[in-house]
């Protein structure tokens, strides 16, 4: 990382704020991390962000590396001579530009981002709403926001049509002026952004009226697209080239759409796995019955057998939710949940106190603890 421009790696300016260094680490460390981006380089980027964040989130180490050009002060610095080795000086001693190429180079920045150099665009947050099915099934569709697209009229290089931006004359396309300061060490210099054309190498004597000289213009936009099946809340997808767009020819960023799952009545959900509460009666939690029970992919049979107390869980094998990377699909549990009827008819009264009488048991029938409650809480406690 020595050798790299830290403020090219997390897109902010030299002279950005510390907030500014920390949000743009965030959006990154989120956008590169391995866990969520499957890109091949998406890992070489993560560990460039997180170095590139290690110096310049803190003080003292960001600066040392605007004096420097390391995090390490100037005994650091000399790593930018080829690791510290003589060979880096290269064959013919410091290149026969004399010490002001050395002071200009290892102060300089021989390393320093071209101005001028293509960058991509910002990239974009989108919060998608799906209902409970949607997130599992998948869909189609298509949204619509709002972006900094390239301008039409100037074609993003924000000068008016028929003309074109020049070299900056404060800085002479570098971005940069430079200040020297006599010290007891030496002489020092420190380089800042052009308060001319603020960093950019090149000013616009005559700007776009669409963009006023920004090279963007505000763009609603509209994109298909194609949720997964399986997708759950909290989670998002990445919209390669639907971001913004980027200066001096670069491509537009990225859009990550958050998902946002709303709850279903029915079911819950853990991962690929969906939980379902079946109420049954007694009657059929004793003697055992063949039920129909509601699963996201339709009525399926489920066999209770003689006995059933309340609160087992049955698994229905290929009912849940389809996994992201395979072809399969999780599974539903199905909970029992014992019901016992509040109104009886005298027939029913009459066949439970039959009940009551052959099981050995007293009950009076009428008020709290009778029958009914003492067989819901037989079967729901076991």
């Amino acid at each position: 990382m020595a050798q790299k421009d830290l403020y090219g790696v997390l897109g902010v300016a030299k002279d950005a704020s510390q907030d500014e260094i920390k949000k743009a680490y965030r959006k990154l460390s989120k956008k590169y991390h391995p866990d969520l981006n499957k890109a091949p380089d998406a890992a070489e980027k993560f560990k460039e962000v997180q170095e590139a964040y290690d110096v310049l989130g803190d003080q003292q180490k960001r600066q040392n590396y605007d004096q420097y050009g390391s995090a390490d002060g100037a005994q650091g610095g000399f790593g930018g001579f080829g690791g510290g080795q003589a060979g880096g000086f290269g064959g013919g001693g410091f290149g026969g530009g004399g010490f002001d190429d050395i002071f200009n180079q290892f102060f300089g920045g021989g390393g320093r981002r071209n101005p001028n150099a293509p960058r991509p665009g910002r990239d974009l947050q989108y919060q998608m709403t799906l209902t409970f099915e949607e997130a599992i099934f998948g869909k189609k569709t298509t949204i619509t926001y709002t972006r900094e697209a390239q301008c039409h009229t100037c074609g993003g290089n924000g000068a008016k049509p028929g003309t074109s931006p020049v070299t900056c004359h404060e800085c002479g396309g570098s971005g940069y002026v430079t200040t020297v300061t006599n010290t007891p060490l030496g002489r020092m210099q420190s380089q800042q952004p052009c308060p001319v054309c603020h960093g950019t190498g090149q000013e616009i004597k005559e700007k776009c009226p669409t963009c006023g000289g920004s090279g963007h213009e505000e763009q609603k936009h509209e994109v298909e697209v194609t949720i997964p099946a399986g997708v759950d809340d909290g989670q998002q997808m990445c919209l390669q080239g639907q971001g913004e767009a980027g200066t001096h020819g670069g491509g537009y960023g990225d859009l990550f759409i958050i998902f946002q799952v709303t709850p279903s009545k029915d079911f819950r959900r853990d991962g690929t796995d969906i939980y379902f509460d079946q109420p049954i009666s007694f009657v059929q939690a004793a003697l055992g019955d063949e039920i129909m029970v509601k699963t996201v992919h339709g009525k399926v049979k489920l066999k209770v057998p003689a006995g059933t107390q309340g609160g087992t869980t049955f698994r229905l094998r290929g009912q849940g939710v389809p996994h992201l990377r395979g072809n399969s699909n999780g599974d539903e549990r199905v909970t029992i949940k014992v019901q016992t009827p509040k109104n009886l008819n005298k027939g029913q009264r009459d066949a439970l106190r039959d009940f009551a009488k052959a099981s050995g048991e007293t009950v009076s029938g009428t008020g709290k603890g009778n029958l009914f409650d003492k067989m819901r809480d037989k079967f729901n406690d076991n």
